[in-house]
C-alpha cells in the first residue's frame, strides 16, 4: 500500500464523520476526559477503538512491545502520572493477545538484536512460571499461557508504581485490570485478575504515603 493512501482514507474518515456529526471535530478539540488507560502491544492488529467499539477520546493509549510495565520506563511511567494525576482514569487495563510475537520471541533462545534487552523481561516472567509453563506440551499452548502469565503480571507491577499508590490513598480508583485479545475470533478475555487496593502488595512494595 503506497503510503498516500493513508491521506486518502484520512479525508474519507473526515467526510464521514462531518456527515454523522458536523460538530465532531469541534467537539473533539476540545479536551479528552477518559476513563480508561490502555496498556498494549504494539501489534498493528490490536486497535483498542475498534475492537472496543469506543470513540476517540474515551481511551488514552499506551503500547509497546509485549504490553510490559517496567519502572524504569519513563515512557510508560510519563503516560501513567498524566493519565492517573491529571486525566483521572478510573481504569488502568493491561491487554495482551495470544500470538505475540514478543512473548514468543522470548520463549527461544534466538538473538534478535537490540530488543533481546527488552525481552529479558518476558524471559524474567516465563522463569517465575516455569513449572506450570514446561507442564504444557503444546507450543501453541504454553505460549498463551505465557501471554496471560506476562500480563497478570505486569498488572502487579502497576501497584508497586508510586503514582498508583498515591492515588489509591484518597480513592478507590484507578482499579487495574488484565485482558487478553484473541486475533483469531476478536474476543476480549477478561482474566479477572485486578488490583485496587494498595493491601494486595507485600509489604516490601508499599511506600510510606
Amino acid at each position: 500500500m503506497e503510503y498516500q493512501q493513508l491521506l486518502t482514507g484520512n479525508k474519507r474518515f473526515v467526510e464521514e464523520k462531518l456527515r454523522s456529526d458536523p460538530d465532531f471535530f469541534k467537539d473533539l478539540s476540545k479536551g479528552q476526559t477518559p476513563e480508561y488507560l490502555w496498556i498494549g502491544c504494539s501489534d498493528s492488529r490490536v486497535p483498542d477503538n475498534e475492537i472496543t467499539q469506543t470513540q476517540p477520546g474515551e481511551i488514552f493509549v499506551h503500547r509497546n512491545i509485549a504490553n510490559l510495565v517496567i519502572n524504569t520506563d519513563i515512557n510508560l511511567l510519563s503516560v501513567l502520572h498524566y493519565s492517573v494525576t491529571y486525566l483521572k482514569v478510573k481504569h488502568i487495563i493491561v491487554v495482551g493477545h495470544y500470538g505475540c510475537g514478543g512473548v514468543m520471541a522470548a520463549m527461544s533462545n534466538k538473538k534478535y538484536g537490540f530488543i533481546d534487552n527488552w525481552l529479558s523481561h518476558i524471559k524474567d516472567v516465563f522463569k517465575a512460571h516455569e513449572t506450570d509453563l514446561l507442564a504444557i506440551e503444546d507450543k501453541k499452548e504454553r505460549s498463551d499461557r505465557l501471554v496471560e502469565f506476562n500480563v497478570i503480571d505486569q498488572v502487579r507491577n502497576l501497584a508497586k508504581v508510586s503514582v498508583i499508590q498515591e492515588a489509591w490513598k484518597d480513592s478507590k480508583y484507578p482499579q487495574v485490570h488484565g485482558w487478553v485479545y484473541d486475533m483469531e475470533h476478536g474476543i476480549l478475555k477478561d482474566l479477572d485478575v485486578s488490583i485496587d487496593e494498595q493491601d494486595d502488595l507485600n509489604p516490601i512494595y508499599k511506600f510510606d504515603i
